[in-house]
């Protein structure tokens, strides 16, 4: 039955019908406007994948030494031919960054030899006073942090506080005034503060306006993946989201070739940066969220974008339906809904679903450690760390779509089991790889992305299914929000294997995913079942299936 037909048979509840049944019956699940907008979101996501990645190359490690004062003139060379002799290392290339031999306190003068052996105490070392810096692109330099590894590594760690913070800033602008303004407002934020960004000349500055810039502007991605799938029909909400992962992804890569190309780190930043201040003309360009709309009551404009969604894919939208739906709106808003306990006390009241509030976090902080952790370490690989970069982005693409083309064949437990198990066995393997064996080191380093990477889309449907509708989008978000503590953890790990040991990093992903793929054993398997309504239908889903 047509959503026309619906509307015309009477006014009872089961005719009752919603933006689902226009979308599916009438203007197009997904048709030529749905994919014009997907394009232009694609825009936005790729910038804020450049914004979420630029630290990882503006913050980069740069090798330094020692400044031997007696030995360096006013231009130093950094890897001159004497350095061992001040220097404890192993060859000429291969030297240490913060230490340096002794002065000796007897020193023949008259040899002719530029900073001989006999200068230095080689029995001792001291700290650098000063330091010689392989080049100048990145921050390090500016801000002069040679041997400050953890000053380094939380400018990282303190941006991502600020992603954390984005969220309820964001809902609330998307909420409260649509989810163009939120996007607009977003992406115009992050443009002028990280050119803004790119003429300080003070860490704190720096470290400050990181922090400003991914707190009122890092929301852009979230709204315009909210944008999308409200826009589409259920049968491709989920192809949807996996495609704006898919922008994310390669809006990573071209991060990593432009960086290649451009590595000082005040040019990268503003080449990067510039262009999103265009997206403000995204007020004007895109139609807001026809969900939006009619939650504000703003019924005109609402059917003002549906009949142009009609128009552009070339399908009939009745007048009837659009009264039935403005009708359906009303009455669901007329509805009064019982009091009820809070929710953290219905949590408290259910042993499964606090098990389950207690095991999802968990995952999502691992999905957040391993995949921005990975990110940020591969510069740190060998070989060349742009190219790096590049390949453990482009390695997710295949990764999203293979667990789109799995969770619906063999379930939502074997692929996330299954992807957490190899994505430990990669991180361990990799761990205790020899480090000459490139080939194979890059290899298995990049399976662990892609295993991380499945499991990022398989946790986002597999976590909202486990929760009832009615508290749905709060247990989902108290998981997610949670789960942001892995991704202020992960700018940090760098400094734990310059610091501690080069392979904690790897062990640390490991050892979490392996912990996540166990606790997946213990909530149940949510293929073919319906989505619980209630936090009673949600405890059935332990003991017996849910029929579709």
């Amino acid at each position: 039955m047509s959503s026309e037909e619906k509307a015309e048979t009477g006014n009872n509840e089961s005719n009752r019908i919603d933006l689902d049944n226009i979308l599916k019956d009438e203007v197009g699940q997904f048709g030529r406007y749905q994919i014009i907008t997907v394009l232009l979101a694609a825009l936005p996501v790729i910038f804020s994948a450049f914004a979420s990645g630029e630290y990882i190359f503006t913050t980069a490690r740069i090798p330094t030494r020692c400044l031997i004062p007696d030995c360096d003139g006013e231009n130093p060379e950094y890897a001159p031919s004497w350095v061992l002799n001040a220097i404890p290392g192993t060859s000429n290339t291969s030297f240490e960054n913060c230490i340096r031999y002794q002065d000796s306190p007897q020193r023949n003068v008259t040899l002719t030899e530029v900073c001989p052996a006999d200068w230095f105490d080689s029995t001792q070392t001291v700290s650098c006073e000063d330091h010689v810096y392989e080049n100048t692109l990145s921050v390090v330099y500016d801000f002069k942090m040679a041997c400050d590894e953890w000053r380094r590594s939380q400018i990282g760690s303190i941006r991502t506080i600020g992603t954390l913070l984005v969220l309820p800033i964001t809902g609330f602008i998307s909420d409260r005034w649509g989810r163009r303004v939120a996007l607009t407002l977003n992406a115009f934020n992050t443009g002028w503060l990280g050119l803004a960004r790119s003429f300080v000349n003070s860490y704190e500055w720096f470290l400050a306006l990181e922090v400003i810039e991914s707190t009122i502007g890092a929301g852009a991605y979230s709204s315009c993946y909210i944008l999308v799938t409200e826009l589409v029909g259920p049968k491709y909400r989920v192809i949807v989201g996996a495609t704006m992962s898919t922008m994310f992804a390669l809006g990573q890569v071209f991060l990593g070739l432009i960086a290649w190309g451009i590595p000082t780190w005040r040019t990268l930043t503003q080449v990067i940066y510039a262009p999103q201040l265009l997206v403000v003309s995204y007020f004007w360009i895109l139609s807001e969220s026809v969900r939006w709309l009619m939650s504000r009551d703003r019924y005109e404009e609402a059917e003002s974008v549906l009949k142009k969604v009609a128009k552009i894919n070339k399908k009939e939208l009745s007048e009837n339906s659009l009264r039935a739906l403005r009708k359906s709106a009303e009455e669901e808003k007329n509805i009064k809904k019982p009091e009820e306990p809070w929710l953290v006390v219905l949590v408290l009241r259910s042993k499964i679903i606090l098990l389950r509030c207690c095991v999802s976090p968990i995952w999502w902080i691992t999905n957040t450690l391993v995949y921005y952790g990975m990110s940020i370490n591969a510069v740190n690989l060998s070989g060349n760390r742009y190219l790096n970069y590049v390949y453990v982005a482009a390695i997710e693409i295949p990764g999203y779509w293979t667990a789109i083309l799995l969770l619906n064949r063999i379930g939502r437990k074997p692929v996330l089991i299954g992807a957490y198990f190899l994505c430990a066995a990669c991180q361990f393997t990799f761990a205790f790889l020899p480090d000459d064996m490139y080939a194979l080191s890059l290899t298995v380093y990049l399976l662990g992305k892609y295993a991380i990477a499945v499991v990022m889309t398989s946790v986002y449907v597999y976590t909202a299914e486990l929760f009832p509708t009615k508290y749905r989008h709060s247990l989902f978000a108290f998981s997610s929000m949670v789960g942001r503590l892995g991704s202020i953890m992960a700018p940090l790990t760098p400094s734990l294997a310059s610091e501690v040991w080069s392979s904690l990093p790897s062990v640390l992903f490991g050892s979490f995913a392996l912990l996540s793929g166990l606790l997946i054993f213990t909530t149940p398997e949510t293929l073919g079942t319906k989505l619980p309504n209630t936090i009673e239908e949600a405890e059935q889903l332990s003991s017996r299936k849910m029929k579709s």
